[in-house]
């Protein structure tokens, strides 16, 4: 059909007669906004009202219908700005900033596991990474590892930069793999600054740096670390010690200072991002600052006199272009091990590490290994001993997980002990075991009888003991469900038995993990044997090593019928309890009790610690189901002897070892 006097073909209908009335026509319709329609249409319309009989303004409705629908298909104003503005589909959302992640790795075949799951999980798109990965002078199978993983995750991220360097396996000048010898230093400066040039030439946004022994545990920590908008700023790692990735201080030669401000930042105490003169082993640099541009860790500013030092150099030229360092802790962003010693082996380095995952265990979910590559598995043994026990309730879940993955890692074995819930137990049931309390006995601290939980806490050791007789084993080791293990673990409680076994000592009973309660003089060394002392008045059973003899004295002295808290009476067995009363109820008090020297374990939590929680003392007395024992608080009198004792309770004359030595202070 013809519009008439057009000659412009047009369908015979514009709009479908069941659609619906076109919303924004209806709207200026009703708003009298002064519909402009074309001439061509104007006029059509017009002559078939007319030719109708109704005139120009006697529009039937179907044509009404189909002026309108002609307008909304041939005004120019229905494609260019008809419609108000806020109906447009707003702009898209920024893409994420590219972001170079340079990874430097040597003799780090034991931390790359966990340390490249933690890098998977980064909560950033891996489409918007670059990874930049250099290794070289290993005698593990670092080289190996990465190339597994970058094979296999290749495709995620944006590019790869692979830098495998396989020979020599050892610096000239180094005296071993933990010595940072001068021609160490160049070379590391070097991979560094390849690093940066690199993320440069691909006009990154950003070089996130990372150690191969760093665990960024918080997946946000990237984006976190951007967000602070700062051009060099690095997450606080916690470690087992003071030692952290940043200084408060720096000499006027470039060497570490101690201030004042470290440990409250360290711990804590003050949060928030901080200006410093150091951060080192992750760290972020904005390369969209200008002052950017004149960053550098190879070679060093002309007039650098500083150390030869790759940290020190990048610090020196922080200093130089004006650009301040920050450390943030805001947040807890993940765990770097304390450094060894030079001389340290690589073993020392492997069980250093492990130790760190260890210790986020304590509070924080275990780090799980990359998803991209083949970890063999551990091949736990006894250390040993004739048995392993760990003692555990049942409905204690989360304690019962931790501890045997903290075990598995260290490659021990154990048999778990479903502990006496002393909880659940009533009246009758402690009757009909021929429980009874010792006479006159209260606890030192609430002067309170024996609770619950302690009346639980003593039959499970029992157990343990029945069962190390009926068994016959001959060497033994206890470990309760609420400890944490020191550097070094299985190393040294199996050469400290090796020496004691080589001299010959008779023992009955060995504290692994104490509280020592005598601290007016120190406990006598044992002489020839390395860290072991003759035990004193102790609290606690977190972890002993028990003898066959050993445990059938226990049995003989026939506790039952006159109980009190294991840890009282095991003192009261060696005869070195302060109450005399309660000895006097014992004849045989001729327990040959030793404790390692320093200690091996030491709880998870101490009293008042956020997420401490006793089974023991939080119950109710063991006689009397509506008396509750809830003394154990953060202000309690008990919490602030604990803390002095643990300042005090040291033997500074005994024999130690060379593991035993450690950074445990800040560098």
């Amino acid at each position: 059909m013809l519009l008439k006097g057009e000659g412009t073909a047009c369908p015979p209908t514009f709009w479908p007669r069941f659609a619906p009335f076109p919303p924004s026509l209806l709207s200026d319709w009703r708003a009298g906004g002064g519909l402009v329609f074309p001439a061509p249409l104007r006029r059509h319309f017009l002559s078939e009202g007319k030719r109708s009989g109704g005139g120009g303004a006697a529009m039937k409705p179907r044509w009404l219908w189909l002026w309108l629908v002609a307008l909304a298909w041939w005004s120019p104003r229905r494609a260019g700005g008809y419609f108000p503005e806020e109906r447009w589909v707003p702009e898209s959302p920024l893409r994420p900033p590219r972001v170079l992640l340079a990874l430097l790795a040597r003799n780090s075949a034991h931390s790359l596991p966990a340390a490249l799951g933690c890098i998977e999980r980064l909560r950033h798109p891996k489409d918007r990474i670059a990874l930049w990965v250099a290794t070289d002078h290993n005698v593990d199978n670092t080289t190996a590892v990465l190339r597994e993983w970058l094979t296999n995750v290749q495709n995620m991220y944006h590019s790869v930069e692979w830098r495998p360097l396989d020979r020599p396996r050892f610096y000239p000048d180094e005296e071993g793999p933990k010595h940072w010898s001068t021609s160490r230093y160049e070379h590391v400066m070097k991979l560094r600054q390849a690093a940066l040039q690199s993320a440069r030439d691909i006009w990154a946004d950003y070089i996130l740096f990372v150690d191969a022994d760093n665990l960024l545990t918080n997946p946000d920590t990237l984006g976190l670390l951007i967000a602070e908008n700062k051009t060099v700023v690095a997450p606080m790692l916690n470690s087992a010690a003071a030692y952290s990735n940043f200084w408060c201080g720096m000499t006027s030669q470039g060497y570490y200072k101690r201030t004042p401000a470290y440990i409250p930042i360290r711990k804590r105490d003050r949060q928030g991002c901080f200006a410093v003169p150091m951060v080192h082993s992750t760290f972020l640099i904005d390369l969209r600052r200008e002052a950017s541009q004149n960053l550098v860790f190879y070679p060093p500013h002309p007039d650098y006199t500083w150390p030869f030092d790759d940290i020190i150099v990048f610090a020196f030229a922080c200093r130089q272009a004006e650009v301040q360092m920050y450390v943030c802790n805001k947040e807890v962003y993940g765990f770097l091990p304390v450094p060894l010693k030079s001389h340290s082996t690589l073993r020392d380095e492997v069980e250093n590490f492990m130790h760190v995952q260890l210790e986020v265990m304590v509070n924080y979910p275990p780090v799980e290994p990359s998803l991209y590559l083949s970890v063999p598995p551990k091949v736990p043994d006894k250390m040993g001993f004739d048995e392993v026990f760990m003692i555990n309730l049942k409905r204690r879940v989360d304690r019962r997980e931790r501890m045997l993955r903290t075990l598995y890692e260290q490659q021990i074995d154990c048999k778990i002990i479903e502990a006496v819930d002393g909880k659940a137990m009533n009246a009758s049931q402690v009757e009909a075991k021929g429980i009874k309390m010792l006479p006159g006995y209260k606890d030192p601290y609430h002067g309170r009888p024996l609770t619950r939980g302690e009346l639980g806490c003593f039959l499970s050791h029992y157990k343990i003991w029945q069962e190390v007789v009926e068994r016959s084993l001959k060497k033994s080791v206890v470990f309760e469900d609420d400890l944490r293990f020191e550097v070094f673990f299985k190393r040294r409680i199996m050469n400290l038995m090796f020496d004691i076994e080589e001299e010959g000592l008779d023992w009955d009973l060995i504290y692994i993990g104490r509280k020592r309660m005598q601290v007016e003089h120190p406990e006598k060394a044992v002489p020839h044997v390395r860290n072991l002392v003759e035990a004193d008045y102790s609290y606690w059973t977190l972890a002993y090593v028990i003898s066959l003899q050993g445990a059938q004295k226990l049995l003989d002295a026939k506790p039952l019928s006159k109980m009190l808290p294991v840890d009282e009476f095991l003192p009261v067995m060696f005869n070195k309890h302060p109450v005399s009363e309660y000895m006097e109820h014992f004849d045989n008090r001729n327990l040959l009790a030793f404790s390692v020297e320093p200690l091996l374990v030491y709880p998870t939590h101490y009293t008042g610690d956020k997420g401490y929680v006793s089974d023991t003392e939080t119950s109710v007395v063991w006689n009397n189901e509506s008396v509750k024992t809830d003394w154990d608080r953060a202000k309690s009198q008990k919490m602030k002897e604990q803390q002095e004792l643990s300042k005090e309770a040291k033997n500074s004359d005994v024999l130690q070892s060379p593991l035993d030595s450690r950074a445990r202070d800040e560098l």
